[in-house]
């Protein structure tokens, strides 16, 4: 039986039955069944079109003939093992390093983002010899167990969650309802020096720093924009402490804030992290994703004797997909139409805010943009129902 004709309650009986309870579908009160998708727009088995809002992951937009030819074509060619040598594999290595600091230049691919966190992680304990983790206050890095256990976007759901005593959290430098906020003189420093302050106790403890991962923007914890010259600083109190610095990049990479093609790059062109990873818009929804890091990281990653191997990171099909997706940016100026229509958004955006109170704040940067529901813009109380209702219409 195809899935067009399939009566949607039928769909939703067999996905009750066969598909874990604890994975969740959208809209779960009257769930929209998808059918097909093209650019931006998506049709469920009735035809209705849908602007498709919530998509993280078709950065070129669904279904790209270009993208779709390159994945068929290399499909039709060859798919195997990735631990044959290939051109694709270096081809796109080259291509990717070409949109960041020279600095970064080795590349390891794998198939998630949340993959490519795990893996940052054991690179940064390999090459550290520490054990000790620093995240941010409502991040989520992954599903992967190591990653829960750095997402407090998980685990503070989660009443009987034990906290990894090797991991510490750091407040989240939001400047809008955070512990320091925009009327602060200096908000990068104070927020800075709240890692410093973490690495003091850490190593009061006898513990040591491997590591401080941050979305280069905060995206499930609120579409955080840090204070310029905040990452500057931790990365100088990380590494001091022998540790490095990982930026993730998986929501916000690839020219979605549109004045830059990585969301790091805000910071200034002073501040090149350790380790970067990638993911969901890599491949336009093909399952790839890569960790970049220093020569340095990589050689010592190396030495510990194990052999690093992923059956298919990297394989021909997934790296043509990947350069056929930084053809499309490139071709259709997509980083450009970030900043412009992202700009439009926020310009209209800030419209609603003159009109309606519900709306406390308006941020973002390019497309990656929102606005935050407050039932008292002095109190700053979550409008959590009210963005609820909203998100459902």
């Amino acid at each position: 039986m195809s899935a067009e004709r399939m009566e949607k309650k039928k769909t939703l009986d067999l996905r009750k039955k066969h598909i874990g309870p604890s994975c969740k579908i959208f809209f779960s009160h009257d769930p929209i069944k998808i059918i097909r998708a093209k650019g931006q727009y998506m049709y469920d088995e009735k035809g209705q079109q849908y602007l498709d809002c919530i998509n993280n992951v078709a950065h070129v937009g669904h279904c790209h003939p270009d993208v779709v030819k390159a994945g068929a074509q290399q499909m039709e060619l060859l798919n195997t093992n990735s631990r044959f040598l290939h051109d694709n594999l270096v081809l796109y290595a080259q291509r990717l390093q070409d949109t960041l600091p020279d600095k970064l230049s080795v590349c390891y691919f794998v198939n998630s983002g949340s993959e490519a966190n795990d893996l940052a992680l054991r690179l940064a304990w390999q090459y550290t010899g520490h054990k000790d983790i620093i995240t941010l206050d409502n991040a989520y890095h992954g599903h992967v167990s190591s990653l829960i256990d750095i997402s407090p976007y998980k685990f503070h759901h989660a009443s009987d969650t034990e906290l990894n005593q090797s991991v510490h959290v750091a407040p989240s430098p939001d400047v809008y309802r955070g512990k320091y906020r925009a009327d602060h003189p200096d908000p990068a420093t104070a927020y800075a020096d709240e890692v410093k302050d973490i690495i003091h106790g850490v190593h009061e403890k006898g513990g040591k720093i491997a590591a401080f991962i941050a979305e280069s923007l905060q995206s499930c914890g609120g579409q955080v924009i840090p204070p310029p010259g905040y990452f500057q600083q931790v990365a100088e109190h990380v590494r001091k402490a022998g540790g490095i610095f990982i930026a993730d990049e998986v929501q916000v990479g690839f020219g979605r804030v549109g004045s830059h093609f990585w969301a790091f790059q805000l910071q200034g062109e002073d501040f090149v992290p350790d380790i970067v990873t990638m993911g969901k818009p890599i491949g336009n929804g093909h399952p790839m994703s890569c960790v970049v890091t220093t020569r340095e990281v990589a050689e010592a990653f190396m030495s510990s004797g194990m052999e690093y191997f992923n059956t298919f990171g990297g394989n021909p099909v997934s790296c043509a997909i990947g350069m056929a997706v930084l053809d499309v940016i490139e071709k259709e100026d997509l980083q450009g139409n970030a900043l412009r229509v992202g700009r439009h958004l926020t310009r209209l955006l800030e419209k609603q805010k003159e009109k309606h109170p519900l709306v406390g704040d308006i941020r973002g940067r390019g497309l990656f943009s929102g606005m935050e529901l407050v039932k008292d813009r002095l109190k700053l109380t979550p409008a959590t129902a009210e963005a609820q209702e909203v998100i459902y219409r």
